[in-house]
């Protein structure tokens, strides 16, 4: 009786461990994935903080309005005077960045909780082949971010 416990404690806290990442990963993911209405177009860095970078914004789509200031979260990416893709947050001049960088990057999230999901699937069900998937996944997708992103 107590392996099965076990086996069904780490499958729900491993549970738990990827809604986290999927709803920390939502916030951005959803202006990344689903633009249509929302304002598009380009941002170009002006100054960096330690936590985000402001610039100028030109709009991409028709609905989209110029802005002489727009704040993304910073990243490894971004250095005064890069252009990049960007998304603005409806009713706000919050950006999050476009594109397939952006999209892996709204994904970091959750690609750090399947790392975390793999350790805990790896001592709780000791299930090699599903431990190596989660893990193999999670750093796939960090990986891809990271390269995307630029280093």
């Amino acid at each position: 009786m107590l392996p099965v416990a076990r086996q069904v404690a780490a499958a729900a806290v491993a549970a738990l461990l990827l809604i986290a990442g999927v709803w920390a990963s939502w916030g951005a993911a959803q202006h990344v994935m689903f633009p249509t209405g929302r304002e598009r177009g380009t941002m170009t860095v002006g100054r960096c903080s330690d936590d985000a970078c402001a610039g100028s914004f030109s709009p991409a789509s028709p609905t989209a309005v110029r802005h002489t200031s727009v704040t993304i979260d910073r990243s490894i990416g971004e250095k005064k005077g890069a252009r990049f893709p960007v998304v603005l947050k409806p009713g706000s001049t919050d950006a999050v960045r476009a594109g397939t960088a952006g999209f892996l990057q709204a994904w970091v999230p959750l690609g750090g909780a399947l790392l975390l999901a793999a350790v805990v699937l790896a001592g709780g069900i000791r299930n090699r082949r599903l431990t190596w998937v989660t893990g193999g996944a999670g750093l796939a997708l960090l990986t891809a971010a990271f390269v995307a992103v630029g280093f």
